[in-house]
């Protein structure tokens, strides 16, 4: 690509005055960088190369490395006071930088995204609005809440209190409002649901397992997470 002497004269001096790289010069005179360095060449000119100097961080790299890798989450604040001890006079910005590039990651966990069928699965539960004002009683809000798995398709209906009688309402009004109902219903550890929980060891409310075989759907407690120490 033929340029006018001009350019040539503006790559030249950009590129050993002001020190830009070949690639910046391209990109500012909307040129390709082949055009940029034949003209270094043919000016006969030894492409200039910025001097690269040790950064003052890079004498504490082995310390902070062998830090991290011994106590993955200390904090940066408390790594950048242990290398100032040791001499280090940076910046605590560029520090807490670097810190993050050279913190050992954790190993990624795989995760099995479980997947229902239509109208297997449901999940139930309580959520608590509040309170309100009925005339000089102050009532708990509570909600009824079912979810179905498949579809996240939701059922709430509001009641005054949690009482076993309204839980069992709350069931048959979304077994109504769906004209079906699902295979087995998810419950945590709901006092309307459950008397007594230990690990996977569950026992549900006698009333709540009647309603269950009438309506013929399995009740199953929710999976307990546990997360490692």
């Amino acid at each position: 690509m033929t340029i006018s002497a001009e350019k040539e004269a503006m790559i030249l001096r950009l590129y050993h005055v002001e020190k830009w790289r070949c690639g910046t010069i391209a990109k500012q005179l909307h040129c390709h960088h082949t055009t940029v360095f034949r003209v270094l060449k043919d000016a006969g000119l030894p492409r200039h190369r910025p001097v690269i100097r040790p950064a003052e961080i890079d004498l504490y790299l082995p310390f902070i490395q062998q830090t991290l890798t011994k106590y993955p989450d200390l904090t940066s604040s408390r790594l950048y006071g242990m290398v100032q001890e040791r001499g280090y006079k940076g910046s605590p910005d560029h520090f807490r930088h670097m810190v993050a590039l050279h913190r050992p990651r954790k190993a990624a966990e795989a995760y099995l995204r479980l997947r229902t069928l239509p109208g297997e699965q449901g999940q139930v539960d309580w959520g608590h609005f509040g309170h309100i004002e009925i005339g000089r009683a102050r009532r708990p809000l509570m909600a009824f809440v079912m979810v179905l798995s498949y579809s996240r398709d939701i059922y709430l209906r509001f009641f005054l209190d949690a009482r076993m009688e309204n839980f069992l309402r709350g069931h048959v009004g979304a077994f109504n409002d769906w004209n079906s109902l699902p295979r087995v219903l998810l419950y945590d550890n709901l006092k309307s649901a459950v008397l007594e929980r230990q690990g996977d060891a569950i026992r549900f409310h006698p009333t709540l397992l009647a309603f269950a075989a009438h309506y013929r759907f399995e009740p199953r407690p929710v999976a307990v997470v546990s997360f490692g120490s």
